[in-house]
């Protein structure tokens, strides 16, 4: 039996949620177009017979401005420290070079000084030409950094099956760390509040998205009749809330409409979900508020 951590490191919306949920072949991250969509390290396990590979999905690697963005980069820290393997992944569609992510200061200081193997993903080889990427992997060969450099396309899951086999390669001896079924360590309130998120990034524009926080007030499984789910939706000014709920509440009750379908979808059975909006003053810099919402400082 071969077991290990592996992270996946890259910038903002390089595919790294799109990779574990390929891998894993579910949705486990959620994922949109906008930058900083993860906030949280995600656990993912990948267990066969013979192998089992604890992936960490990090946020996007970023210079912080706020306090909450420092978390979350302390959340990609945290995963280099726990990690046997990197996986770093570029976007060659708009980095086709591979020099924004690779000569990021915390890449180049924290990702490619580290001594344990490292995996360079060229990611979305879909929107390239072959001639481009082959000697992308040729120029990235010759650095000596990485055990491999693969082509891939999460999106398609094309070439995942062979990052599976050179990770195999890689994975210490050792016994399972989870049990055989579990694919994550997050609990249902997790991924509900998330999928809520989602939908906010998805159908708001601008700072709004970046303004929320989602927490899950009360969760209430029901055996008689549908489970009951209260989530608060957490914004910085009186006006964010005015443009989150909409005229006479249109917009906040599309957004209610999209995520209860896709969380009954996740949960497998009916939900009541009620949302409700609330103000907390500039509560991404705020370090009390941060520890509550669940961005500890670690």
């Amino acid at each position: 039996m071969k077991s290990g951590f592996v992270s996946i490191i890259g910038l903002p919306n390089a595919g790294k949620s799109t990779l574990l949920n390929a891998i894993l072949g579910q949705k486990l991250s959620i994922i949109t177009s906008k930058p900083q969509t993860t906030r949280k390290k995600i656990l993912g396990i990948y267990t066969d017979d013979n192998h089992q590979i604890i992936f960490l999905d990090t946020p996007g690697i970023l210079e912080p401005s706020y306090l909450l963005q420092k978390r979350m980069m302390n959340y990609v820290e945290q995963s280099l420290n726990e990690s046997d393997i990197f996986v770093i992944i570029v976007d060659i569609a708009s980095d086709p070079e591979g020099q924004k992510c690779l000569q990021n200061k915390f890449v180049a200081s924290k990702v490619l000084t580290n001594s344990n193997p490292k995996i360079l993903l060229l990611n979305k080889v879909d929107l390239s030409n072959q001639d481009a990427v082959n000697k992308l992997i040729v120029k990235f060969d010759a650095l000596k950094i990485f055990h491999k450099v693969i082509p891939v396309s999460a999106l398609l899951r094309f070439n995942c099956d062979f990052l599976l086999k050179e990770l195999f390669q890689l994975l210490p001896e050792g016994p399972k760390y989870y049990p055989e079924e579990q694919i994550t360590d997050q609990n249902e309130r997790f991924f509900v509040s998330e999928i809520i998120r989602e939908k906010i990034l998805e159908l708001y524009k601008e700072e709004i998205p970046y303004s929320c926080a989602v927490l899950i007030a009360d969760f209430k499984e029901r055996e008689d009749g549908k489970d009951y789910i209260q989530a608060e939706i957490v914004v910085e000014r009186e006006s964010q809330k005015g443009i989150l709920i909409g005229k006479k509440g249109a917009a906040l009750k599309k957004l209610g409409q999209i995520a209860r379908e896709e969380i009954e979808e996740f949960l497998q059975r009916p939900v009541y979900l009620e949302l409700r909006v609330k103000v907390r003053n500039k509560w991404r810099s705020n370090d009390n508020f941060l520890k509550a919402f669940g961005y500890p400082e670690e």
